[in-house]
Formats: structure tokens, sequence, C-alpha cells
């Protein structure tokens, strides 16, 4: 069971700070290092109350905040204004008392009484008595890091991330502590379990837990999930134009250009992985270039329509098949039609999407767009949070919408090359932890084919090839990172974001792909080899320069 009570906290005096260095992340965002909590909070504050020119998103962390751009150029500049700051650390109160029922029987807590003398007894016993508080959200919606009262538990996450850690594990990293609000991949040591719902979006404040909140865990036998309340049911709305799914093949989600502007909440932008396919479907049946599609992986989809429809399909090229019904004592009529083109599927017509000759997403793209619910002002769905529609199932309807802008549709469009048998080439920069590996693991990161490992998703592209050796020892404070980012666990492996990624973790990031080949990216198959290669400045746009007050110096991972 949980239990909240509000109280009101003494204010706490004032402090004035500065950022200590500027390191790039990729070519659209900068990282900000600080001394401290205040002031993180206190940069933080500064930007949300008064943006920098060009700025899109601000994200705090244990010891760092993340800003993205609109621009290189953009990024460059704030990277500058950023040491010119003086930071007044705002005025704090604490938030609520949050008490978490928690049954302790996790996986690694038998390794975790052994890492810290405590015993699991002990480990127990320090984990109840002492209160932790929410000191930033980060990862996935819900998921707060805890700073507690004393460092008894301090241990390294795991070697090697797990590919799913269950809902309302309770885990512990570093000097931190969190509950994971769902299932989700995750590298920390896992102590225990709870029926606290750490992110419900029908709550009017969906974080159980906000920054500033404070947690106790108390130790319980079981807990007891607190049964949801009735909700009065509500008839679908019939379907009478849109399409039904046959066949969803091997995952079919729909997908638009994401949400932005929400990383505060702990919610990445998702999205279509291969964005200028997405706009190239859409564009070609008239659409506005972010409506809604579908976003489909290695062929298999199969759809109906309902009513006569325009579609389009982009992306990894496919045979596209067309079956007319045909009388109950003859043969249905097959046809097909091309890639990047516009084309009828009228009611009662069945699309076939065939298995990519090269690539590995496609998108089909209906005229009007999917009508689906948004959530924090889009469709998409987004894996790692499992915010947005869920994924296709067969025999469900989809309706078109009305994200039309033109009244007429495009012309067929010429596609790029995808990846097939040879090895995709992607240009990467500097990531802004690359000073944690030598002059060797960073040649071999660019000397070596490195094969995409079946574990990929969208959250992250897992890879195998010679591990990367760091040179410096010790854990990473949690900090932002940014699609394209290429993480490095301590087993040595990298994993390459993708659009689903957690928006802070804790390894370091030793190069990030950049923001133009993340299509070329999505569209490398499982199995599939890539070799990077450090970038021309010349062809990315301005790169921004790590930054250190008076000097410029050298320059997560799909879990938490």
């Amino acid at each position: 069971m949980m239990e909240a009570a509000m109280e009101t906290m003494a204010t706490r005096q004032a402090s004035v700070h500065k950022v200590n260095a500027v390191r790039a992340v990729g070519t659209r965002a900068v990282l900000a290092e600080l001394t401290g909590t205040e002031g993180v909070l206190a940069l933080q504050a500064l930007l949300l109350g008064r943006p920098l020119p060009g700025q899109l998103d601000v994200l705090a962390a244990a010891e760092t905040v993340m800003v993205t751009a609109d621009s290189p150029v953009a990024a460059s500049r704030i990277a500058a204004q950023l040491l010119q700051l003086d930071l007044t650390a705002p005025v704090q109160r604490d938030g609520g008392l949050v008490v978490i029922d928690t049954v302790y029987d996790g996986a690694d807590l038998a390794e975790v009484a052994e890492l810290t003398g405590l015993g699991i007894e002990g480990v127990i016993a320090a984990h109840c008595r002492q209160q932790w508080t929410v000191a930033f959200a980060g990862f996935a919606p819900g998921f707060g890091y805890l700073v507690g009262e004393n460092e008894a538990l301090n241990v390294p996450r795991r070697s090697s991330p797990r590919t799913a850690v269950p809902a309302g594990a309770v885990a512990l990293a570093g000097t931190y502590s969190a509950v994971y609000p769902r299932r989700s991949p995750g590298g920390w040591q896992l102590i225990g379990h709870t029926s606290a719902r750490m992110w419900d979006l029908d709550r009017e404040q969906p974080a159980l837990a906000a920054p500033g909140h404070r947690i106790q865990f108390r130790a319980v036998r079981e807990t007891v999930a607190l049964a949801p309340e009735p909700q009065p049911e509500t008839a679908a709305p019939e379907v009478t134009s849109g399409l039904r799914i046959v066949s969803p093949g091997l995952q079919s989600l729909i997908q638009d250009l994401g949400r932005h502007g929400h990383s505060g909440l702990g919610v990445s932008v998702a999205g279509a992985l291969d964005r200028a396919s997405l706009r190239r479907a859409n564009r070609l049946v008239g659409n506005a270039p972010s409506a809604a599609a579908i976003e489909t992986v290695a062929g298999g989809l199969k759809v109906q329509a309902v009513g006569d429809q325009v579609l389009a399909v982009a992306g990894a090229p496919s045979e596209l098949a067309i079956t007319t019904p045909g009388r109950p004592d003859a043969e249905p009529d097959r046809r097909t039609v091309p890639m990047a083109t516009p084309f009828a599927l009228l009611d009662g017509e069945t699309l076939s999407i065939g298995a990519p000759e090269s690539g590995f997403r496609s998108y089909l793209a209906v005229r009007g767009g999917v009508d689906a619910a948004p959530v924090l002002g889009s469709r998409s769905t987004d894996t790692m949070s499992g915010i947005g529609p869920a994924p296709l199932t067969a025999r469900q309807l989809l309706a078109s919408g009305g994200d039309s802008e033109s009244g007429v549709v495009g012309h067929p469009e010429l596609q790029p090359e995808f990846p097939g048998t040879g090895v995709t080439v992607l240009d990467v920069v500097p990531g802004p932890r690359a000073d944690w590996f030598d002059a060797d693991a960073l040649d071999s990161l660019t000397a070596q084919e490195w094969q995409v490992k079946p574990q990929s998703n969208r959250v992250g592209m897992r890879l195998d090839g010679t591990p990367l050796q760091r040179t410096r020892d010790g854990e990473l404070a949690s900090e932002g990172t940014v699609a394209g980012a290429l993480q490095i666990p301590p087993e040595g492996l990298p994993v390459l974001f993708l659009a689903d990624h957690p928006i802070t973790g804790g390894y370091p990031v030793i190069a990030v792909v950049v923001d133009s080949q993340l299509d070329l990216a999505a569209q490398v198959p499982i199995g599939g080899r890539i070799r990077f290669r450090w970038a021309d400045s010349s062809t990315t746009g301005p790169a921004t320069p790590d930054h250190t007050p008076a000097e410029q110096t050298p320059d997560e991972e799909v879990s938490n």
C-alpha cells in the first residue's frame, strides 16, 4: 500500500553557481556540467524561464543540464552563452511524502548484500530506514532518481544490462535508488518489487513522485495492488473509412514525427525511425508531413480497405501486392504497385507488403493520416515508455483522419539506396565522454565492422564486435543523451540509441551518429554490418566543441 501526505519545509538559502564546462552531444545538443544539484536546478530554472535563442528542450540530470537546439549553429552559440551565466539557485521546497510498500525479493539482493557487506537483512534495513528524495526524472516516464540520506547502498550498475526488467522493480545503482515504472531494459541492481503505479496518464499528475517529493520504502511480505476505478464503457466509434489490419507482420506501429519538449517528464521524442520515408509517404498521398502512418519491419503487413482509400508506401523496397476479391467461383485478381507512388486501394481490396529487398522498415501512409488519439501532442507509439497507441493487431480497424493538406496526390518519387548485404557506413562525431577512452579504443570504434544483434529494437541497436576498453574506472552520473548516441556499457559493446531511447543514462557516450544519418541507421537490418567514420565538419555543419571557462578540452545505454 502507499500513503501520501504533504508537508511544507523551510526555504533554503539561495546561492550563486556557474557552469564548469560544456560538452557537445552530437551536433544539436550540448551538456553543461555543474557542481551539485542546486546548480543544476538553478540552470534548469533559468533556461525554462528565459530560453536562449534556438533552444528546443532542457533536461536536468545529476550533475549536468542538456540543452537541445534547433541547429548546429544554435548549439554552438548556446555552448558559449552557458559559460557566461551567473546562476542563482531558486528557492526550493520539498514535496510530499510518498510511502511505497516493497517486497524485498530482487534477483540481485544477495549480490548487493555481498557488495555492501551489509548482508541481506542489513540491505533491507538500510533501504527502509532512510528517506529518499526525487532529485530528477529521466530514463522513462515516472522513473525518478532517488537520493538517500547516506551512501551505505552505493553499488555499481550491472556490467551487462538486462533486456527486460519487470514493472515495479525496486533497484539501486551508484548512490541512487529507483522504481521501474514499466517493463523495460535495465542495468540497475534489483532488490525488490512494488505494486505502486509510478506513472499513470489517467491521473491528473501522471508521476506518483515528482522531483522534490520524498520517498519512504516500507518492507512488507506481499504487496496489494489497488483495483482500478471502474470506467464507464464506451462503444468504439464505427469506422466507415480507413484500414482493417488483416496481419500486422512482425511489428507494425502507428508513428508520426514524435512528441517534442517533454524530456522533463522523462518522455522521449519517439516517432518514426526513418523520418524521411515517413515524410515521403505522407507527401505522396497529400498529407501534412507529420501525419500518423504505419511503420512496419521486415514485411508481412497486410491491410484491407474500408471504403476507397489512397495509399503510398515508402522506405525499404518491397513487393506491394493488391488482391481484389472475385466471384465466389473465381480466383481473386492480383496486381502489384510500385514503391514511393500513390495508388488507390478500393473498398474490400487487400494490400500485402512483402519482405524487403534491402533495408528494414517501411511506411504506409493513408490519405488523411491514421486517426488515433494523441498523447502529449503526438500519435506515435513509444515502445520504451508505453505511451501512444498499442502495436497493431489482426482485425483491428484504423480510421483515416483529416490530416491531408493538399487536394491532389504527389508524383512518384525516387528513393535513396537502402542498406543491403554490404557494410553501411555511418558518420559520427566525438561523444561527450570520448575522454573515457584512449586512442586505441577510438581507433577500434571506426576500424572494425559491427554487427547488429537480434536483441536490437526501437530503443537501441545492440552491436557485436571487438569490445572497447575504457581508460577510466567508476560510474558516470546519469546524464541526458540523444538519439544517435553510442553508449559503451562496461562489457565494451556499443549500443546505438534510436528514437525510443531513455532520455538519461549512466554509461559513457563515446560518439554520436550525425542527425542526418539516423534515417539510414534505422534501415540497417538485424544481422547487418555497420562501420563508423569520423565526420567531416564541413559536411555536418558547425560542430559544437567542448568548452571550459578557460580553454577547450579534448574531447546510456539502451537501459538504466
